[in-house]
């Protein structure tokens, strides 16, 4: 956990810039935790990394076509020592994966205290600016942790919370308002690059969440028709995941689709509906096999490596998440390596 001193030097950092660049990852800790900053600084650009989770020389160019005069890098996994050098502004880089050694940037990760720690993004960026209760509930739970504030948010929002009156994690967010409002924080970064710009304007402008639940305004229709539209491709696809599931210990399902990613959020919902077992999601795209993989029993990471070993492909992530590609042709020997791990 960062300290007060920690969450005070972001909080002078974001009040000392006057246009900053936002780059975040495409998950809904990673949109919250720029909701938050942006929603409190209203200023700035915010820029979604939707590749390969690390940033590299090339998006410093995004840094000049904004005119940026600093840069917020949030829930990134990894930044290049290339792209800290060819930033022409101050780096600030608040992250829970890793740690990395890095120079010449201010790095904030709870990792480099404790090793262990997975505390979201969004918790750290609530800290820096203590507003906005609904999102930094949102955002943590999304990433699986309850956050201490989860009594003051139950209090304020109790309508958002499971209707049973359960307070785990998995019950926010598969079975609560709340975990609508995940799914549609979720579905608001796929699509068109048009169609995700457009969504976060609107978020940066969305004063509660009924707004957005009970279609309140223009902004909120807008955020929960577009959340309809994907949810029927989601509940189609998780359909055709679960009628493939089989009495063992590992679920595999593979899709294909040009068009949106859905790997995460089938991954986090099928480990919710069987948590037994370990679960890989792969969307077949170009010649590669692009995976979420989840289990909440075995840690994913070293399995992961060995498994990565001598085949064309990449992963990584936290504990019990991880995220791979590997190339199709060497998606078969992958999975079996796998299943031989897990069994």
């Amino acid at each position: 956990m960062l300290t007060k001193k920690h969450y005070d030097q972001i909080r002078e950092e974001l009040d000392n810039c006057k246009n900053p660049l936002f780059f975040f990852d495409d998950d809904p800790d990673g949109l919250c935790a720029f909701l938050l900053l942006y929603r409190y600084l209203k200023e700035g650009h915010g820029f979604v990394v939707k590749t390969h989770p690390n940033l590299n020389a090339d998006y410093a160019k995004k840094i000049e076509a904004y005119s940026a005069d600093k840069a917020f890098v949030l829930d990134v996994a990894n930044v290049d020592q290339d792209f800290i050098d060819a930033s022409k502004v101050p780096v600030i880089w608040i992250d829970h994966h890793g740690p990395y050694e890095r120079a010449n940037v201010k790095y904030f990760n709870p990792r480099l205290i404790k090793q262990d720690s997975n505390v979201p993004t969004t918790y750290m960026c609530y800290q820096v600016v203590k507003q906005d209760l609904w999102i930094a509930a949102l955002g943590c739970i999304a990433d699986y942790y309850m956050p201490d504030f989860i009594d003051e948010f139950k209090e304020k929002y109790p309508e958002l919370m499971n209707e049973e009156g359960k307070t785990t994690v998995g019950s926010l967010y598969f079975d609560s308002k709340l975990g609508t409002l995940i799914k549609i924080f979720s579905f608001c970064l796929k699509g068109k690059t048009t169609d995700v710009t457009a969504s976060m304007k609107v978020l940066t402008r969305i004063n509660s969440p009924w707004e957005i639940l009970n279609q309140e305004t223009p902004q909120g229709k807008f955020i929960f028709r577009r959340y309809e539209r994907i949810n029927k491709l989601y509940d189609e696809t998780l359909n055709n995941a679960m009628a493939g599931e089989k009495k063992d210990k590992l679920l595999v399902f593979i899709y294909t689709d040009d068009k949106m990613s859905f790997t995460g959020d089938l991954a986090n919902e099928l480990l919710h509906r069987f948590p037994g077992k370990t679960i890989i999601v792969g969307r077949k795209k170009d010649d590669e096999v692009r995976m979420s993989i989840r289990s909440s029993k075995i840690q994913i990471p070293p399995i992961l490596e060995k498994c990565l070993e001598g085949l064309e492909g990449y992963g990584g992530g936290h504990e019990y998440a991880c995220g791979a590609n590997v190339k199709q042709k060497d998606f078969d020997e992958f999975v079996k390596r796998i299943r031989k791990s897990v069994d």
